[in-house]
């Protein structure tokens, strides 16, 4: 996990939100597979890949950020 702490914050934050978001119109992937997820529709690898791979950056920078804050405490 020390790649992740060398990571730049600023890099993986823009990353973050860049995925979250796109593409904007009509709808961003990540809303429209969580939606399909909730729904059960969720089943063709192509869209679990591309949950997965729009949501990795989300959860790089959660690991992060409890890296950072959370599991630095004395």
């Amino acid at each position: 996990m020390r790649w992740l702490d060398k990571f730049p914050m600023a890099i993986l934050i823009a990353l973050a939100a860049w995925m979250a978001v796109a593409p904007i119109t009509p709808e961003p992937h990540l809303i429209e597979k969580l939606r399909m997820l909730s729904q059960g529709s969720l089943t063709k690898p192509l869209d679990i890949f591309d949950l997965c791979l729009h949501s990795a950056p989300i959860v790089l920078l959660g690991v992060r950020l409890w890296r950072k804050f959370i599991s630095k405490r004395p």
